[in-house]
């Protein structure tokens, strides 16, 4: 699809090419401040449920079928997917997650799911 989509630790100061900057966490992040992570939405209910967050505990060997049981969860999801649709038909967005690995995150599934990819 044709849409200007990135993810980005929260950690990370804000861009000025970050267009909205969108939390994709169901908990809020340590040590950041509401100023500081200069959020467009913190859109909590596109994050994963706890329950599969915790069976995941960012492990490797279950990335593959985290991807899998979160887009089924996104599936189920429409009103929060269709939110950031909306988001995104209207520009660049930065979706923002606090977790430590870059490349095996709620974030990372999600563009891979709105992109159809997974």
């Amino acid at each position: 699809m044709g849409f200007d989509l990135t993810v980005r630790r929260i950690y990370e100061p804000p861009a000025p090419d970050d267009g909205r900057r969108v939390l994709v966490d169901r908990i809020w992040p340590r040590g950041v401040s509401k100023e500081s992570a200069a959020l467009t939405l913190w859109l909590k209910d596109i994050a994963p449920s706890d329950e599969l967050r915790k069976w995941f505990g960012h492990e490797p060997a279950r990335w593959a079928e985290f991807r899998k049981r979160y887009a089924v969860e996104l599936d189920g999801n429409g009103e929060a997917v269709a939110q950031l649709r909306g988001l995104l038909g209207k520009g660049k967005v930065t979706l923002l997650y606090g977790a430590h690995d870059e490349a095996q995150n709620n974030a990372v599934a999600l563009v891979g799911y709105l992109r159809g990819t997974d």
